[in-house]
């Protein structure tokens, strides 16, 4: 099988080269890594195109009051060699603890980040990241709710650039692919919970384009299960938290088809999008697609068969790993 899939990964990193991008795509990643397990798929995935020279992960934007969180992600960036990631955390909110992960990723495998009170400020890690790229060329991807998102939509020009936040935006961000919302209608968690009011100010005040991959989507995905169990070490911490969280029983992909439809060449084979109409978001975060009139939304519909997704999204999930097999 670890041959097999080695064929497998090399393949797609060959044709994500034959026909992917002359540089590495500028990516940030805002996610709430504490609650669900996917989001640890997500980073791995990106962690194994940026060995593949598809990828630039500028920086981590923490939306997440779990006090471990950032602590997590910044451990699993060490592990794959990428200790410099900054990480950004939302500043002044109440710190819980509840993960079924965090917590044990950060005592178990090496970090620099002491603690939640020493991340950067995410907006301030937003604007000094976007400030220092080229125009239109970064592609920020939300998995989280959008606390940090709807901050730096706010935010006043400052130290890094003379630009508003949404100024800054229209300038720098390529486009925004973004884990939320449930289509045609629905109440999904990033839109809803906890903060309800910055969904409906992102989705609304957003000045790019914005590509919703819905809770449809990701919810038929299922990845995580006795392939990744089998295929990475029990020393990652890929491989910990996935075992930590449900013990490798199979979960859905909510996140990780956020990070493949941002990054893949080949999105448009995996599914078909909708730009014919709108979201509208409410007050207690539910939404509806509305049709009609072209906006600078859109969301996924599905195309290719789930299972088949489900096998890149496990491949690209372990593939960091695939030089040691």
């Amino acid at each position: 099988m670890k041959i097999i899939t080695k064929i497998l990964l090399t393949s797609i990193t060959v044709l994500w080269a034959m026909s992917g991008y002359a540089q590495p795509l500028k990516v940030i990643l805002d996610t709430d890594i504490d609650s669900d397990v996917d989001d640890v798929g997500a980073l791995a995935m990106l962690h194994t195109l940026a060995d593949h020279g598809a990828v630039d992960i500028l920086g981590i934007i923490v939306t997440s009051g779990e006090r471990h969180a950032p602590l997590c992600a910044d451990a699993i960036n060490h592990y794959f060699d990428r200790p410099d990631i900054p990480i950004g955390v939302q500043k002044g909110i109440e710190l819980r603890e509840f993960s079924k992960y965090t917590k044990k990723i950060s005592e178990e495998y090496e970090h620099s980040l002491p603690s939640y009170e020493k991340a950067e400020d995410a907006t301030r890690l937003y604007r000094k990241l976007l400030s220092s790229q080229a125009d239109s060329s970064v592609v920020i991807i939300t998995i989280g709710h959008l606390s940090n998102l709807r901050n730096l939509i706010e935010s006043e020009p400052g130290e890094y650039s003379d630009l508003s936040g949404t100024a800054l935006i229209k300038r720098k961000v390529k486009f925004w692919s973004a884990m939320g919302g449930e289509f045609p209608e629905g109440k999904e968690a990033n839109f809803y919970r906890p903060d309800p009011a910055s969904t409906k100010k992102a989705v609304e005040q957003w000045p790019v384009d914005v590509i919703f991959s819905g809770y449809e989507i990701g919810n038929e995905i299922i990845t995580g299960a006795d392939f990744l169990e089998k295929m990475l070490s029990d020393e990652s911490p890929v491989w910990r938290a996935y075992q930590l969280f449900n013990n490798f029983e199979g979960r859905q992909s909510w996140d990780q088809s956020a990070v493949l439809y941002a990054v893949s060449p080949f999105k448009n084979e995996y599914w078909e999008v909708n730009r014919e109409g709108y979201v509208k978001v409410n007050e207690d975060g539910s939404n509806t697609w509305v049709p009609g009139r072209k906006s600078n939304h859109a969301h996924l519909v599905e195309k290719m068969d789930p299972d088949e997704i489900a096998k890149i999204i496990d491949a690209l999930m372990t593939g960091i790993y695939s030089s040691k097999f």
